[in-house]
């Protein structure tokens, strides 16, 4: 039996018109995973994902193959995302020169204050500033079959927050020896307090999903359910952002693993020939899990139910679907929680 490698089958064969999408960070709109088709459609899936790619946003719709389809094989599925408008990634790294700088200009008073001023002005440009990142990579392996479908996934995906907080009177000492009011002395340096924080989590599930199509009133309505293990890994890193080093956030003395059981399910229904109805529920099993306490600083990533709905039409040349979160996407207890909202479609 022939092998088809889905996403690559699925780009070369269409084009895809991304319409709309309420997102503050991705398109993510049905949950923790990126694919070409679903991403070019808005971020949605739930009511229209083809049946290769079913099981990353529901897998009911592995019911979906036909008679004619073979294995599908998504290797690899990744996408990476950064939202970072401050630029503070960039911003810590001209810190840390200037607290370089400043420490080498102990011997010279004239230099010793342009230092100071150089690095009160990199205090004052990174204080409140906050970067977020996302990433996730797939792996796929889907079997068609008229009774009981079933599919092997390995997803991987994380996020990372990156946030500082500056205290003003670093910046007033610091800006008083600059301007020749201040003098140093011994000791000092423990008056200095502003502190950068760098929380990550990396989520590993290994699913086997299964589906089965019932007809429920005349209407033919599938049911999907993905058991899997879920690793997670999470990075707490908490220091002096005098000290802060953003290659130092996955040092594994910042490191906690923990691995546990959850499971996705997902239905969906055929309305008519041209209307698919459908609704997913990722991670149904909720789970707290606390990072590394880290100089006194401990934080906790939950995972909590995401449930998603979708609605899509189609007709053998065009593809219409929209999906919206109905709960909210949970992470670091220390971070909002957020709700997306995807449109998408297709000309085949």
């Amino acid at each position: 039996m022939a092998s088809k490698f889905g996403h690559f089958r699925v780009s070369s064969r269409n084009v895809f018109v991304p319409l709309f999408l309420l997102s503050p960070l991705s398109a993510l709109a049905a949950g923790n995973y990126f694919e070409a088709r679903n991403d070019a459609m808005g971020g949605t899936g739930v009511a229209s994902s083809a049946y290769g790619s079913a099981v990353l946003a529901n897998p009911a719709l592995m019911t979906k193959a036909t008679g004619t389809d073979d294995i599908s094989v998504i290797f690899p599925a990744v996408g990476v995302q950064l939202t970072d408008k401050d630029k503070i990634l960039d911003k810590i790294d001209d810190l840390s020169d200037s607290v370089d700088s400043y420490g080498d200009s102990i011997t010279s008073y004239s230099a010793l204050r342009r230092a100071a001023g150089d690095l009160a002005g990199d205090l004052r440009s990174i204080q409140g500033s906050q970067a977020w990142a996302n990433a996730g990579a797939a792996l796929a392996v889907t079997l068609p079959n008229d009774q009981l479908p079933l599919a092997f996934v390995v997803k991987a995906y994380g996020n990372a927050h990156v946030s500082t907080d500056v205290s003003q009177g670093d910046i007033d000492y610091l800006q008083q020896i600059a301007d020749g009011v201040r003098i140093p002395l011994p000791g000092d340096e423990d008056r200095l307090t502003s502190s950068a924080h760098g929380r990550a989590a990396i989520i590993t599930d290994y699913g086997v999903a299964m589906a089965h199509e019932f007809n429920v009133g005349g209407l033919p309505v599938s049911v999907g359910v993905t058991p899997k293990i879920q690793h997670t890994t999470l990075y707490n890193y908490y220091t002096s952002v005098y000290d802060y080093d953003k290659s130092d956030i996955t040092n594994g003395e910042y490191e906690k693993t923990n691995t546990g059981f959850n499971v996705d399910a997902g239905v969906s229904a055929d309305l008519s020939d041209a209307w698919t109805l459908g609704l997913s529920a990722q991670n149904l099993v909720p789970r707290d899990i606390d990072t590394k306490e880290v100089n006194g600083y401990r934080d906790t990533y939950q995972i909590r139910p995401l449930v998603t709905g979708g609605v899509a039409w189609h007709n053998e040349r065009v593809t219409a679907t929209a999906d919206v979160d109905m709960t909210p996407t949970k992470r670091f207890k220390s971070e909002e929680d957020t709700q997306y909202a995807g449109v998408g479609a297709e000309y085949r």
